[in-house]
């Protein structure tokens, strides 16, 4: 298997769909990727010379933050927002939908499952 950014990428896969393996890179990026390196991306990762892979890992490390530095940067703009105490940052602490989304019917994603509410149970009373 070829490494690239860190990430053993698949051997097995055409070019682009290997690179789409690493965090950060999606399919337009891939295919960005292998446009600016020169490189086929129609062909397996198996078949590729190591001047080739070489390219490739050159100019991502040049272009792109990806896999730790991304989620680092990804991290950190989060935690400004817990810090200033922003709408958002306030929303991210609490668990709850960020991007305005309503919670009263769906949101279970981010809110979790759903827990009933102790103290509500009532039996009835047979006299």
């Amino acid at each position: 298997m070829a490494r690239v950014a860190g990430i053993e990428i698949p051997n097995d896969k055409r070019l682009w769909v290997s690179l789409m393996s690493i965090y950060g890179i999606g399919e337009v990026t891939a295919k960005k990727i292998c446009n600016g390196a020169n490189v086929k991306e129609v062909e397996f990762v198996k078949d590729l010379s190591e001047t080739e892979l070489d390219r490739v890992r050159k100019y991502i490390e040049e272009n792109f933050s990806v896999e730790g530095e991304l989620r680092q940067e990804r991290f950190r703009d989060i935690k400004r927002l817990k810090d200033m105490r922003s709408y958002r940052g306030i929303r991210h602490k609490l668990g709850l939908p960020v991007r305005g989304q309503r919670t009263r019917h769906n949101a279970r994603t981010r809110k979790g499952k759903s827990r009933p509410v102790g103290g509500l149970k009532r039996t009835l009373d047979k006299t």
